[in-house]
């Protein structure tokens, strides 16, 4: 009599949650409300959920609405756990996929994208922020130099990574340098690739020290205003 082998899909927890900064734990995951900015809205919500989690792949959602004020209300993102606080230098490469999609409500201002955060120090204080945009919906990034037309001047231009063309943007918010890499045009709801090569490409080209430690790596929608329905249908991340 052969023996039956199966599957165990581990459960999750699928509730809703709209607190500021409620979060849910998934092993190496942890997906974050993260509404920082909301004081900046006249009014407004966003509620996140997992959807379901298959090995390292993790499917989640979350509806948003604000309205009032210019600056970002909220980040709902998926944070990875493991194998983070460790030195540039000792990462050789870290695999992602991330298909999404977002239905719109009348004008949005917002972006997807990795973010990702270095220190001098495992666990200290950010000194390096590094965001690769997806999608940039009416928004735009932080830099050090604007145009006349009060439009971001990129630091590099048409740069071909993991198959797509960036520009690359540089400036600091107030705490700490901001790297962002925007697509030269469109956007990618299908990512599959090595997201190390971002970090790569600044540690040989813009003096980013590989002594550096990452310390945080997070994926999600940076919401500004407006009314959207951000799907990730599936997301992987991880760190070699």
């Amino acid at each position: 009599m052969s023996r039956m082998h199966k599957h165990h899909v581990r459960a999750v927890d699928t509730t809703p949650f709209s607190g500021q900064y409620d979060s849910v734990n998934l092993g190496q995951y942890s997906l974050l409300n993260n509404l920082w900015g909301e004081n900046d809205a006249t009014s407004g919500s966003q509620t996140s959920q997992i959807t379901s989690m298959k090995g390292s792949t993790v499917a989640w959602k979350t509806n948003w609405t604000w309205t009032g004020g210019n600056q970002v209300k909220s980040f709902a993102n998926i944070q990875l756990n493991t194998g983070i606080n460790q030195q540039l230098s000792a990462i050789s490469s870290m695999p992602s996929t991330w298909h999404w999609s977002q239905s719109n409500t009348g004008t949005v201002v917002a972006d997807v994208a990795y973010d990702l955060f270095t220190s001098n120090t495992a666990g200290g204080s950010n000194v390096n922020e590094i965001m690769i945009w997806l999608a940039n919906v009416n928004s735009g990034p932080i830099s050090a130099h604007y145009n006349a037309m009060g439009q971001a001047v990129p630091l590099v231009e048409n740069i071909s990574i993991e198959g797509h063309t960036w520009n690359l943007y540089a400036g600091s918010n107030g705490y700490n340098q901001v790297y962002s890499f925007l697509l030269t045009s469109g956007t990618v709801k299908s990512f599959k690739g090595d997201v190390y090569s971002f970090l790569s490409y600044l540690i040989k080209n813009e003096g980013m020290s590989s002594s550096q430690y990452l310390i945080t790596a997070q994926a999600g929608t940076e919401a500004t205003s407006g009314t959207a329905k951000f799907t990730t249908s599936a997301y992987s991340l991880t760190i070699n």
